[in-house]
């Protein structure tokens, strides 16, 4: 037994010398160093901070290389909350910084190529400056004469009359400005693009009770806007304004927010005429003739507005038809190729205070039947539904299908809601009698290219 064990141990002898020389010495030093290690006594207490310590480190070191896409993930949800209050939906791959600067930066890249510059010309006389001799003495004084300068015509030269702006709402080119930009039907469109590139234009409809009209532009391709929900839009929210600046600066950009909701406003194109305005947004953003037609975007990039007055006198007070109703312009031009809207065709005034006062009326609520600030502007239009059911000039209409009307209840709105052929049932005093009138609304007359 002793002489085995001998062996044995003779035989690992020579095992470990083998070993020794077929390893390679950096081996050794590892197989010693971690023997080293394993034979070291770590008290507990040290134990738990060394681990510790590996956990922080791997935390540390995992937000740090996820540390863009943490933060992005938590903007991202932070954004479609606040969007979703505001009626708007934000791409996640569109979001960059949940700061209001990049918001804009993002949306100005993303909306800029739908944007235009509309520029009007118009073929108008051309004079030429010529001196006729004449003698204003007569035969008192003969041969005394002078040399009078005079005008003629010679011909006619293409001439820009003005401009403005608008915004692409279809690939193939279909196109919304203001009805006052494009008023003349005598007059050339022409569109230019954000690549500057010169596009003809044709005017396919004039809105006869908004100052909206739509283009075409021919071509395809064309970056458009969406519309946004202006019903879901909140008093303080951040809007951007783009547009052909003072008809001069194209796609200027101007930063505000919502100021007010629901207002009514009496707006001149410039020429003496002017319109009512009900229902508008009212902005802080600027705006001025030139960027008029442009958009009105919410900070996700759709429009909640069509630009189209700036008070007169006063600063960061502009105003913006509501998208809603705009898009239904815009719908029945795509599907009839015209504006098809119920009207009732009376012009009126909403009772105030001030107007109570100013004209003794009996009543605080309702609309006054009136006439604009020129002769054309009737109270009732001839013709017209509200003509075939008796309205007249200064009727009080203190109700429409029961709604009474006042601040919160629009007539206006209460029309547009309707359909060609409905009936409303208007509550009218009228010469201090008050009575039911039922008017069946018809298609309101608009004006086709």
């Amino acid at each position: 037994m002793e002489e085995q064990n001998n062996h044995q141990i003779h035989t690992d002898l020579k095992n470990e010398q083998h070993e020794v020389h077929t390893t390679s010495f950096q081996d050794t030093i590892s197989k010693n160093f971690i023997a080293r290690i394993k034979n070291i006594s770590i008290p507990p207490f040290w134990n738990g901070v060394l681990g510790a310590l590996v956990v922080f480190v791997v935390i540390a070191g995992v937000l740090y290389f996820y540390k863009g896409k943490i933060f992005n993930m938590l903007a991202t949800d932070f954004y479609k909350e606040s969007t979703a209050q505001l009626g708007g939906d934000a791409k996640n791959d569109e979001i960059k910084s949940f700061t209001q600067e990049s918001f804009v930066v993002e949306t100005v890249k993303k909306t800029n190529p739908a944007v235009v510059a509309i520029v009007v010309t118009k073929d108008v006389p051309k004079y030429e400056t010529y001196y006729e001799q004449s003698n204003p003495f007569g035969n008192l004084f003969p041969g005394f004469s002078f040399e009078t300068p005079k005008l003629k015509q010679n011909g006619t030269e293409k001439k820009e009359i003005g401009g403005g702006s608008g915004f692409f709402v279809s690939a193939s080119g279909l196109l919304v400005t203001n009805r006052h930009v494009v008023s003349d039907k005598e007059a050339e469109y022409t569109v230019f693009t954000n690549d500057g590139k010169k596009h003809d234009a044709k005017v396919l409809a004039r809105d006869s009770v908004l100052d909206i009209a739509v283009l075409q532009v021919s071509g395809s391709g064309f970056t458009y806007l969406e519309f946004a929900n202006s019903d879901q839009i909140q008093v303080g929210q951040s809007v951007i304004a783009i547009g052909n600046a003072l008809a001069e600066f194209r796609n200027t950009v101007s930063v505000g927010v919502v100021s007010g909701l629901a207002r009514s406003i009496t707006a001149s194109d410039g020429a003496g005429k002017s319109e009512l305005l009900d229902h508008v947004i009212q902005t802080d953003a600027a705006i001025n003739p030139g960027n008029s037609g442009g958009p009105l975007l919410n900070l996700s990039g759709n429009v909640i507005g069509v630009n189209v007055a700036v008070a007169q006198g006063s600063e960061n007070i502009g105003f913006a038809l509501p998208a809603n109703v705009v898009k239904n312009v815009v719908d029945s031009v795509r599907e009839t190729g015209k504006i098809v809207r119920p009207y009732l065709g009376v012009r009126y005034a909403q009772i105030t205070p001030t107007l109570k006062e100013k004209n003794n009326l009996s009543v605080d609520y309702g609309v006054i039947v009136s006439k604009g600030e020129t002769k054309e502007d009737l109270a009732v239009i001839p013709g017209s539904p509200a003509d075939k059911a008796g309205l007249l000039e200064n009727d009080i209409i203190l109700e429409a299908d029961g709604k009474k009307l006042d601040s919160e209840s629009n007539l206006s709105l209460i029309i547009r809601d309707k359909k060609v052929g409905d009936t409303l049932v208007l509550k009218v005093m009228s010469k201090g009698v008050t009575k039911d009138v039922r008017v069946v609304l018809e298609k309101a007359p608009e004006e086709i290219e």
